[in-house]
């Protein structure tokens, strides 16, 4: 048997590797409640704005004011970039025995001939000092990825954080950014990935958690 995983499906395992089995072998799958449809559709308008400046060779003011963006442009291959922003035939490796290991990124910046990987992220509230660190493995995967298929990849990535700061008399929802640049290491994921697979193809892990200790 073959396993298809993605980030999302690694942070399930490091929640609890019983859920994660249970789910990959189509034994059980964690319920899942309403998915909030802010951030999705935040998701979709930054894309749009980005690609207006992409179009023009620009970068958005969220990271031309910035610093750490200095030197950089946005990836402006058009259809490359959909492709890649598509979690189903985006980023994608797959090793000997046919394990498959994929991801949709949000958006690339260029720095000389390397790729930097940006991804947006929508919250409520301004950040706490470990929100950035909850989507390292993310970022791993997919510098991991780009590697894979043959593109060279900064050290680091960007998570662009939105929250909102104030409502306007006229109604308008101002947001307040904070750009979080990150390490990457490709080879913690390469490693996760191997762990998952190893799990997998073992017995189901014992060790229940409050969602399948019933099941």
């Amino acid at each position: 048997m073959t396993y298809k995983l993605s980030p999302s499906t690694l942070n399930l395992m490091s929640e609890c590797p019983r859920c994660f089995w249970l789910t990959q072998h189509e034994k059980w799958k964690r319920p899942s409640g309403p998915f909030p449809s802010l951030p999705s559709g935040m998701d979709s308008i930054l894309k749009k704005h980005f690609d207006k400046f992409m179009e023009k060779g620009l970068l958005p003011p969220e990271l031309c004011e910035n610093e750490l963006c200095k030197g950089m442009k946005l990836f402006d291959d058009k259809d490359l970039l959909k492709d890649w922003r598509n979690a189903r035939k985006g980023l994608w490796f797959e090793d000997k025995e046919g394990n498959i290991l994929h991801g949709g990124i949000d958006n690339l910046l260029v720095k000389g001939k390397k790729f930097v990987v940006l991804d947006y992220k929508t919250r409520g509230f301004a950040l706490k000092e470990d929100t950035a660190a909850h989507y390292q493995l993310q970022l791993d995967v997919y510098a991991f990825l780009l590697e894979k298929m043959g593109h060279e990849v900064e050290d680091y990535a960007f998570l662009l954080f939105y929250y909102p700061k104030e409502v306007l008399e006229t109604g308008e929802v101002i947001f307040d950014t904070n750009l979080v640049k990150m390490k990457v290491n490709p080879k913690n994921a390469e490693k996760v990935f191997k762990e998952a697979i190893k799990l997998l193809e073992g017995e189901c892990p014992k060790e229940t958690c409050d969602w399948c200790d019933k099941v």
